[in-house]
């Protein structure tokens, strides 16, 4: 059971938005790395707290190569961190995929968040979880903050 925290106390922002193209990249790379979990980070131009947006989306390796768990794989994340920091960007989101579950923070995934001003995107790849319009997966964006979960509503486009 996750965690959720309580209304009133949601750290913000309440709504974020992400460019057309990278939530295609993340579907994309879910798909390709499916049966596995996939991970990445998003550039952004601040923290989405503070009114950042999002930039790019770097695609990472999963050290974990599981379908239950993600490990971005440290090169990866020194290259892409050290390369946003020497940008003057911000870490805007940890983005990994769920292949059977929803996209909500599992109690693993809130136990590794270690980037408490960034977002976590999670996009599900369970077909009882896409979009009913469209059939495309499920994409969805949250804050996780001294172990609770707060939903950001996620615009794409």
């Amino acid at each position: 059971m996750v965690i959720r925290g309580a209304p009133d106390l949601h750290p913000g922002p309440a709504r974020a938005r992400l460019p057309q193209a990278l939530a295609e990249a993340i579907v994309a790379q879910a798909r390709a790395e499916y049966p596995n979990e996939a991970c990445g980070i998003i550039a952004g131009t601040a923290d989405p707290a503070n009114g950042g947006s999002a930039l790019r989306y770097e695609a990472c390796r999963n050290e974990s190569a599981s379908p239950y768990r993600y490990t971005i794989h440290p090169d990866d994340a020194f290259r892409v961190v050290v390369g946003i920091d020497d940008a003057n960007e911000a870490v805007w989101a940890i983005v990994h995929s769920h292949v059977k579950s929803p996209a909500v923070p599992s109690l693993t995934d809130v136990g590794l968040a270690t980037f408490p001003d960034a977002l976590y995107l999670l996009v599900s790849l369970a077909a009882d979880e896409a979009d009913a319009t469209t059939g495309e997966p499920s994409l969805r964006a949250w804050r996780i903050v001294g172990g609770a979960i707060f939903e950001v509503a996620l615009a794409v486009g």
